[in-house]
């Protein structure tokens, strides 16, 4: 017993002695300060940079950085090593944090129509004085959201030198008197935020009275303030490439990114005077802006590439710092990532600058006084429905740390007046035409917001819908509707004759159930059509059109879970509709009401990167005595409704073409992606149409073939198609540039 009392004592001296010695390394050496200089994009090679030197054992006890350096720097400081910021800057959707789009993931279908509908949304504002949100073309909601996920246990006010695992400062410039302000406390995603605000591109930070932009313009590699932390030594790691010239400058970016490039060269060279060993990644051919998944593994190689190539240096280095060649301190860093699934705790909830009736609405919505734990994702939710549902501009979830979980603080910004979008296409049927839309949330003790849609073009429409947000499932909704159509009738792909007709209708949907993948509409609807001229050859001479309204209940479900709405490479789509149409709540010219029974399913399946296969089954059947011809089964075109409610694409058919009233096809796509933004379509489509369902597939097949080419622009996508079907006989050209609408 005694023995192993004493070997005991002696292990617990030799360990004491071990540490003791690691102690003084740690005491006696040197104190390294890494800078990291801002770039945009082009930072991401601080990442290659901080792996080399964790590779080479370099401790590093001060982090300094300005825009994305004080990002890169900012986690660093928090925790992540490199391999974990390598991982999350490459799951990271940058199309979408760089933006102030919702995420998809959270938006309703509705919402999500809208993105893929217009090109262009911004708020407008009725008041004569400004926001303090307002400032940049981006307001930079979705990073200072992902910011706030990132540092969940550090969004509290901080001492940078003292609560952070790596004392940590970062720069920002006040605009207000062109000042250096140097973040070494307070918020720290705010003080990052505020770091890479780029004037014009982003909206600036306002803290107090100063109005705060990208700390580039007055100090874009502060290895100043990592001597001023007690720096001895400063690995430094800049960005910026070769000087433009004249022919480089190019338009207002251009001439933009040229005035902060030149102001970004304050205090550089004062700055790099003092560092002892400089690294100059290489990062031509890629910009500020260069957020793609090619781009950024490129920029973390060549980092660590850069790095690499000083190895001798850095071995030098440790001696001067006081350490032994072979001496790798322990890398304390965790993997942080998980920070971004793990719940935590909650203990209270707190709204700030939130109506009562708004918090209501949240946590009954939500169940929060039932809630008990939080993530990431809930987060989203919550911001999401701030944004959304109370029509905030800004909304952020904060999780401050308590002694047994967390403090969920919930931060709106000022509300949001108008939304405008618009929409533009043209295509070689309609030629141009243009979609202008405004919400307009309502202030009242429920949520409601307007809706007004406008059509220019061939086909001219206009539209006013209200809906309800109560804190139930449902938003009732009701809308009127105003269409003047002219509508183009082909026979076997040949011009037949024009119906020019007004329609009007009036829709109430009490039960409206939008929730993501998920949208479910019943109601009411009344239609009015009058038919002010037609056009007509001999072969519809017998057609006559009178005036007439219609009453109708209808039902539709909508699910989607595809990726992209106009090239999905995953999930699946489904829609089911049943209408029953009378002209009087009951009957239809005297006898039984018209039962209008349709459905579409497309499921996406992609093998390798690049091709994506895409079967669909679709079709519509009326069933009654009596079908007028304004409800009649149209096919053509390549989308659902394009020129009229019940339109059905068709591969070979480009125009308008009547059917029989029971109609099924089936199409097989094939979508190969080239590049990033190309793809290469072709389509089979065959289908049975009959009068009687019994006689379904008693008739000829119709068969359709179409090849096309689409490039995804900003403004939708611009491409061509061309097509052959066994009813028209002929060859179809169709040119389309923008979002179908």
């Amino acid at each position: 017993m005694k023995r192993k009392l004493w070997m005991l004592v002696v292990a617990v001296l030799l360990c004491g002695n071990v540490f003791a010695q690691q102690d003084s390394l740690s005491v006696g050496r040197k104190k390294v300060g890494v800078v990291l200089s801002g770039g945009g994009a082009k930072g991401m090679a601080h990442i290659g940079v901080l792996k080399v030197l964790e590779r080479a054992g370099i401790p590093v006890d001060v982090i300094t950085g300005t825009s994305m350096g004080s990002i890169i720097g900012g986690l660093y400081a928090i925790g992540y090593n490199a391999s974990s910021l390598d991982s999350v800057v490459r799951k990271q959707d940058w199309s979408y944090v760089i933006t102030d789009k919702e995420n998809l993931r959270n938006l309703s279908l509705g919402e999500r129509s809208k993105r893929y509908t217009y090109a262009f949304s911004t708020s407008l504002s009725l008041k004569k004085k400004r926001t303090a949100s307002e400032g940049g073309i981006i307001k930079g909601k979705n990073l200072a959201e992902l910011f706030g996920q990132l540092c969940t246990g550090y969004t509290d006010s901080l001492d940078f030198s003292k609560d952070l695992k790596i004392p940590f400062a970062c720069v920002a410039t006040n605009i207000i008197d062109n000042s250096e302000i140097d973040f070494h406390s307070g918020r720290l995603p705010q003080a990052m935020r505020a770091s890479m605000a780029i004037p014009a591109a982003f909206s600036p930070v306002r803290l107090g009275d100063m109005v705060l932009v990208d700390g580039g313009l007055k100090n874009n590699y502060p290895a100043d303030l990592a001597r001023e932390m007690g720096a001895d030594i400063i690995i430094g790691v800049t960005v910026q490439g070769d000087p433009k010239t004249a022919d480089d400058i190019k338009g207002t970016i251009g001439v933009l990114s040229q005035i902060v490039d030149v102001n970004c060269k304050n205090k550089v060279e004062e700055n790099l005077a003092i560092t002892d060993l400089h690294l100059q990644v290489n990062t031509s051919g890629y910009n500020s802006a260069s957020f793609s998944a090619v781009a950024i593994d490129t920029l973390v190689r060549r980092g660590e590439e850069e790095a690499m190539r000083h190895w001798d240096e850095l071995m030098a280095l440790k001696q001067k710092i006081g350490i032994d060649d072979d001496f790798c301190p322990t890398i304390h860093h965790p993997l942080r990532p998980k920070v971004m699934t793990e719940r935590h705790h909650v203990k209270s909830f707190i709204f700030e600058n939130m109506t009562p009736q708004d918090e209501r609405f949240l946590r009954q919505k939500f169940n929060l006084n039932k809630m008990d734990s939080i993530d990431a994702y809930l987060g989203q939710q919550l911001t999401s429905s701030m944004r959304v549902d109370l029509f905030y501009k800004t909304a952020e979830c904060r999780l401050l740390p308590a002694a047994d979980g967390v403090h969920v603080a919930l931060t709106a910004g000022n509300r949001s007046t108008i939304q405008a979008h618009v929409g533009l296409r043209f295509d070689t049927e309609e030629y141009a035409a243009v979609l202008l839309g405004l919400d307009l949330p309502l202030k009242s003790a429920v949520p409601m917001n307007t809706e007004l849609t406008v059509r220019l073009g061939k086909r001219i429409m206009a539209r006013g819908e209200l809906t309800v947000h109560p804190r139930s499932f449902t938003r009732p909704a009701v809308n009127f509707t105003f269409y003047r159509n002219i509508l183009d009738v082909y026979v076997g792909g040949e011009h037949d004759y024009n119906i020019l007709y007004n329609q009007f209708q009036a829709e109430a949907m009490p039960i409206n159930f939008d929730y993501r993948h998920f949208n479910f509409r019943a109601g009411m609807r009344w239609d009015y059509m009058h038919y002010r001229d037609k056009l007509e050859s001999e072969k519809s001479a017998n057609i006559t059109l009178d005036d007439d309204h219609y009453f109708s209940y209808r039902a539709n479900l909508d699910y989607n879970s595809e990726d992209d709405w106009y090239f999905p490479t995953r999930g699946a789509r489904f829609k089911a509709g049943y209408a029953y149409l009378t002209d009087n709540f009951v009957k239809l010219e005297g006898t039984v009401g018209l039962s209008d029974v349709s459905a579409s399913w497309r499921k996406s399946f992609t093998f390798g990167k690049r091709f994506t296969l895409q079967p669909m089954v679709y079709g519509r059947f009326l069933l009654g005595k009596t079908v007028p011809m304004v409800f009649s089964n149209t096919v053509g075109g390549d989308w659902f409704g394009h020129y009229i409610e019940q339109q059905m694409p068709f591969a070979g058919i480009g125009n308008l073409e009547f059917v029989q009233d029971k109609f099924l096809a089936v199409q097989l796509q094939g979508q190969l992606r080239i590049a990033s933004n190309n793809y290469v379509l072709i389509r089979l489509t065959g289908a049975q149409q009959a009068e009687k369902l019994k006689e379904l597939f008693s008739h000829k097949t119709l068969f359709g073939v179409q090849g096309s080419y689409y490039y995804k622009t900003m403004f939708g996508p611009l491409g061509a198609a061309i097509g052959y079907s066994n009813r028209t006989k002929k060859v179809y050209f169709y040119l389309n540039l923008g979002y179908e609408f």
